[in-house]
């Protein structure tokens, strides 16, 4: 005879309630890591949105159902939390417009004379050349640095402050 066929309704009742305050947070802290690692923040953030609207829809008619809740949430959050912070999550990939240099030439010719120019005016020096093409499209062909881009930007700023 099993422990489940001996035990009363009563004590597998609460046998099963005990399993369930005891494992439950455990497997929901390891599959929260998992998809954290598989999707990234993103997931876990939908995740997070989906199961504090359903807690919040459930309803009941215990007199602490309300603080039951509020403790499933906050329990919620400290999981999320640990799931966003651990260094195996999956890190989104960065916008490649926000890398990218203003009127940069997406020809490969054009992209081939600015880095065969910037490897010929490095010469002989150990670093590798960084290409930055000017910020001006359709402007000459001549490689101008990060610095002259920068300075070119707050030149025309302030020109056109200076408009009324």
């Amino acid at each position: 005879m099993s422990k489940f066929q001996a035990a009363t309704p009563d004590r597998l009742r609460q046998l099963r309630l005990e399993a369930s305050a005891y494992f439950t947070p455990m497997m929901l802290h390891e599959a929260l890591l998992r998809l954290s690692h598989a999707c990234g923040g993103e997931s876990l953030g939908r995740f997070e949105k989906a199961m504090v609207d359903q807690i919040e829809a459930t309803k009941d008619d215990r007199p602490d159902f309300e603080t039951m809740k509020e403790f499933a949430i906050e329990q919620l959050y400290a999981l999320i939390r640990e799931a966003n912070e651990s260094p195996k999550k999956k890190q989104s990939l960065e916008k490649m417009d926000t890398r990218r240099t203003p009127g940069r030439s997406e020809e490969p010719q054009t992209l081939e004379d600015q880095l065969q120019a910037g490897l010929e005016d490095s010469f002989p020096a150990s670093d590798p050349p960084a290409v930055v093409s000017t910020a001006i499209p359709g402007g000459a062909k001549k490689l101008v640095g990060t610095d002259e881009v920068l300075k070119q930007q707050r030149e025309q700023a302030a020109r056109e402050a200076r408009q009324p």
